[in-house]
Parts: C-alpha cells; sequence; structure tokens
C-alpha cells in the first residue's frame, strides 16, 4: 500500500496538484496587503517606485537631488490630502512628467507581459522538457533487450561477411 501512495506522488497528476498549490499561495502571498499604513509608509513605499528624472538608477526615496525631493514632496501632500489611492498617485507623477519614471511596471495591460511572458515561457520550456524527457525514456525503454529475431538478424550479416571477407581474400 505504501508503494501505491509513493507511486502515485510520483507521476504527473502529483506534481500538477503541486504546481497549482505553489501557485495559489504566491498569488494570494503577492496580492495580500499587511493592512492599513500610515501616511509616511505610504509616501516611501510610492517614492521607492518612482524613478529619478535626473540621477541614473536611483529612486525618488533614494536621491537627494532637488528635482526627487521636488517628487517626493507632492507624493508627500497628495497621501496627506488623501483623495488619491498609490495608483492614482503613480499615474498623475508618470503623466505629469515627460520621462518614464516609474521602476515597476503596471500590473495591467501592455506592461503586465512584461512580468507575464518570461513566467509564462520558463512554465512553457520546463513543460516541454518535461514532455521530452519522459518520451525519450519511454523509447529507450523499448530498446532495452534484443529479441530472438533480432539476434538472428545479426548472425546472419555477421555470417555474411564473413563470407564475402573470404570471397576477397581468395581472389588475391
Amino acid at each position: 500500500m505504501n508503494s501505491s501512495i509513493n507511486r502515485r506522488l510520483k507521476s504527473w497528476p502529483g506534481w500538477a496538484l503541486m504546481l497549482v498549490v505553489v501557485v495559489a499561495f504566491l498569488a494570494v502571498g503577492s496580492t495580500r496587503s499587511s493592512g492599513p499604513q500610515s501616511p509616511e509608509d505610504r509616501v516611501d513605499d510610492i517614492t521607492q517606485r518612482i524613478a529619478c528624472p535626473v540621477c541614473d538608477g536611483e529612486s525618488v526615496f533614494e536621491s537627494q537631488n532637488n528635482s526627487s525631493r521636488n517628487i517626493r514632496n507632492q507624493v508627500e501632500s497628495l497621501v496627506r490630502s488623501n483623495e488619491l489611492s498609490d495608483d492614482e498617485i503613480l499615474s498623475f507623477v508618470d503623466n505629469r512628467f515627460e520621462a518614464e519614471l516609474l521602476l515597476v511596471p503596471r500590473a495591467s495591460g501592455l506592461d503586465a507581459l512584461v512580468w507575464a511572458l518570461p513566467a509564462a515561457g520558463f512554465v512553457l520550456g520546463m513543460t516541454g522538457l518535461i514532455v521530452a524527457f519522459r518520451r525519450w525514456r519511454a523509447d529507450a525503454a523499448g530498446l532495452a533487450d534484443p529479441t530472438d529475431d533480432d539476434r538472428a538478424l545479426v548472425d546472419a550479416a555477421l555470417a555474411a561477411d564473413v563470407d564475402q571477407d573470404a570471397g576477397e581474400g581468395s581472389g588475391r
């Protein structure tokens, strides 16, 4: 009975179930908020997602540049007014400045493909490899032992080769 359970866990439905459970946990964990944030936490969170328009590779949260300070102050005043959500504030900042300032793509539309396509490609690639390896293993299992017909065919070919070599050797 123990080996039957073990065999079932090793079969593909067991792995598919495990994949579904992991994806479900990741989806719940990534979308779940930790509760209400203080205004300072919101400002920090928003400014970490906005790129400094002058500095290379820094967020507005890290940068000490005057333009970053102005953006940080603007975000702080929008958060304190408590009229806009975080996404609305990010859209406001993104629309107000001509440069592309968002460090993290939006989770909708074409920007979502930036995150979804590599993950989907990885899953499809791994699935293709698993299918190919299983097919190769099944093909190799069918080639394990030669049959009596195979042995007879090889013996006949070897005998014909010996006869041909003997015929060539006597003609010299």
